[in-house]
């Protein structure tokens, strides 16, 4: 009878451990539940798109994610290392999309990816609508994998 419930418990115990450690798969589609207020910033003297987050996107603040995206190497040197919707050429920066169609990567090891390659990014997602030295979507401890 005692080993019945040992097993019970173990995999339980194991249940519960694999689903706190699995990501979602999020689209971009969920990244633009986010609406934007221009907000003057003193000490840059600029205004700034400042994001009010949407309850779904909130909802994934701190979990694991994952999404699929292209990888941009901004300056050049792997000191700006973003995730697109878009490629360089039509991304945030570049061609008039919003700033909810990029995200900051934190990698646990700098990658090799190229930029413009398609790749699957996993990391533990951030909000930030404070620091504008920082994107409004951060995702940190990133790992990922470049897209056949």
């Amino acid at each position: 009878m005692l080993s019945k419930k040992l097993i019970l418990f173990f995999s339980f115990a194991i249940f519960i451990s694999s689903n706190s450690t699995a990501q979602e798969e999020l689209t971009w589609a969920d990244f633009a539940d986010v609406e934007f207020k221009r907000e003057y910033n003193a000490i840059y003297e600029l205004y700034f798109l400042v994001p009010k987050f949407g309850e779904t996107i909130k909802s994934y603040e701190g979990k694991k994610i994952s999404i699929k995206g292209y990888f941009l190497d901004i300056a050049g040197n792997g000191e700006v290392l973003l995730l697109s919707q878009r490629p360089m050429a039509m991304c945030f920066f570049c061609g008039g999309a919003g700033p909810e169609t990029i995200i900051e990567v934190n990698f646990k090891q700098k990658p090799s990816f190229k930029t413009d390659q398609i790749v699957t990014l996993t990391g533990v997602l951030q909000l930030n609508s404070e620091d504008v030295d920082h994107c409004n979507y951060i995702l940190n401890d990133t790992t990922g994998e470049l897209v056949d």
